[in-house]
């Protein structure tokens, strides 16, 4: 008994020690120096709040804890960021802070040690990638070029519509467009298999779009790892990582052969010719190329092509499914913005040329519309502070993750005129209001379907205008229609988190082909 009394003495008074010790800590630290924490469950913190929408969830969280708030998921802090204010203080006026990205298990497996630019940690070898991708890959020459296959695959996808009896999976015909277009662009051809269809790579890239929105759980409670094992993560995950690196090492060997055997015209190149160019050397780990001061390993090349194909693929598709969707379910405006492409393409028109893009405002503006209420990533990919900084007056330690929620801004009632509704004319000059002059280019943090700052995506040209040419040649040639007299409230906005925010359903229209 007395041992037992005399335990229990010291546990006390050592539980007591431990809170005087937090009581003072807690004293010395000013009155909101950590941005607001959201009550969690113990190892597991918030993640079991983040539910199979994220986007949505995390909105919910930040109208009850404002919108700078820190989740504790298992060991990992996350501040996540739900204001144009705070937005603009990590992507902009702290944008080098917060210029670095987490460690993910997932990244290091299907990117190659997250060798690439999505996933790369900040540092030269990220800025010289982020150059090379500015300046020798997307730049407006190199979207330019690519105009021939965007005018191909274009018709290519006219003419499936118009070889269909009856209704269409427009859904599938948009993931025909947009991954035949990136790989023809990034890889030279589209890489069917023997039957002519595309449809094993476009499994295997949808499959790790998949996989990349999922949460392992290594990544947040290490000594649980083996639940991946357990739930087959793991196994997908290595499965998938040796099917890409053996198509991508197929890729760079076709590529290598051509260039001993023919000589490439520059306005030829394909994005990998391009980056063999760059980086091409006997030694990977010092790949080097003397005249371009420019230094690149195998793993950069092969993480760079995988950025370009697996992000235009799926940021390409919903964006089209998406405003296909809504323009059915708002018939008014899909009638006007026909009217505007079938009268600057004129009567007879055979294609949509980038020239007459300028003229479809409304056009346009449906997109922009579109890409608010949708954004293809509505979490930005994860930051990472790289040393100790503020935040809206908080202090940020380093190391810390940072997330933006752009699905939440661009959804808050305070900022837009009935924000949940699809109102493109909110985005044209003549509209009266703040959001007429909003554009791609991230000067405005109410609006960032595409990011800012260092880590804002650099392919916002090759995609805009590639969607541009998709969509007014869909609205051009056919007027559409849900099938066997449903009607367009029928149509679903269901959503499926991945990679990109892609719609959970497909879309199956009937399309009347305009009569010359």
């Amino acid at each position: 008994m007395f041992y037992q009394s005399s335990l229990v003495v010291v546990a006390s008074w050592f539980l007591f020690f431990v809170f005087c010790i937090w009581w003072t800590r807690s004293k010395k630290s000013p009155v909101g120096a950590h941005p607001p924490a959201v009550p969690g469950l113990p190892v597991f913190g918030n993640l079991h709040q983040l539910g199979s929408l994220p986007h949505r969830s995390l909105r919910a969280l930040a109208e009850k804890h404002g919108p700078v708030m820190v989740l504790r998921l298992g060991r990992v802090h996350t501040v996540v960021v739900s204001s144009p204010a705070a937005a603009q203080e990590v992507l902009k006026t702290r944008d080098l802070a917060f210029a670095s990205r987490p460690d993910s298990s997932l990244a290091d497996r299907l990117f190659y040690r997250s060798q690439d630019m999505a996933f790369g940690k900040y540092g030269e070898p990220w800025r010289q990638m982020r150059r090379i991708c500015v300046l020798h890959l997307l730049s407006q020459k190199q979207v330019h070029s690519f105009r021939k296959v965007r005018k191909e695959e274009a018709a290519a996808l006219v003419a499936r519509i118009r070889a269909a009896s009856g209704p269409v999976n427009l859904s599938e015909l948009i993931i025909d467009f947009s991954s035949d277009l990136i790989c023809k662009a990034a890889l030279g051809r589209t890489y069917a298999d023997a039957k002519g269809s595309g449809s094993q790579l476009r499994a295997l890239f949808g499959d790790l779009t998949e996989l990349m929105g999922q949460f392992p759980v290594r990544d947040y409670i290490p000594w649980l790892a083996w639940i991946d094992w357990l739930s087959g993560l793991d196994g997908r995950a290595r499965k998938i990582g040796l099917e890409l690196d053996a198509l991508l090492e197929k890729v760079i060997a076709e590529h290598r052969r051509r260039k001993l055997t023919v000589k490439i015209d520059p306005d030829d190149m394909d994005l990998v010719d391009i980056l063999l160019s760059l980086g091409d050397s006997d030694d990977d780990d010092d790949a080097a190329s003397s005249s371009t001061n420019i230094s690149l390993t195998m793993d950069n090349i092969k993480g760079i092509i995988m950025d370009m194909v697996v992000a235009g693929t799926d940021t390409m598709r919903a964006t089209l499914e998406w405003a296909m969707a809504e323009l059915i379910r708002h018939p008014e405006e899909m009638a006007k913005v026909q009217e505007e492409i079938r009268r600057v393409v004129g009567p007879r028109g055979e294609e949509i040329r980038g020239e007459a893009l300028e003229g479809m405002k409304r056009l346009k503006a449906v997109l922009k519309e579109t890409l608010r209420l949708h954004p293809p990533g509505p979490l930005l990919l994860p930051r990472e502070s790289t040393k100790p900084t503020e935040l809206q007056g908080y202090h940020v330690p380093k190391g810390t993750r940072v997330a933006v929620n752009v699905w939440a801004i661009a959804r808050d009632s305070t900022l837009w005129d009935k924000a949940e509704e699809f109102l493109p004319e909110r985005f044209l000059g003549d509209s009266g209001d703040d959001a007429g002059a909003l554009d791609f280019k991230r000067s405005d943090f109410t609006y960032l379907p595409f990011g800012a700052g260092r880590r804002g995506c650099p392919g916002v040209g090759f995609g805009t205008v590639a969607v541009e040419v998709a969509l007014a040649s869909l609205l051009y040639y056919f007027d559409w229609e849900m099938p066997d007299g449903m009607s367009s409230e029928d149509m679903d906005t269901d959503e499926v988190h991945g990679l990109a925010l892609l719609k959970k359903s497909c879309i199956i229209l009937q399309g009347r082909p305009l009569e010359a």
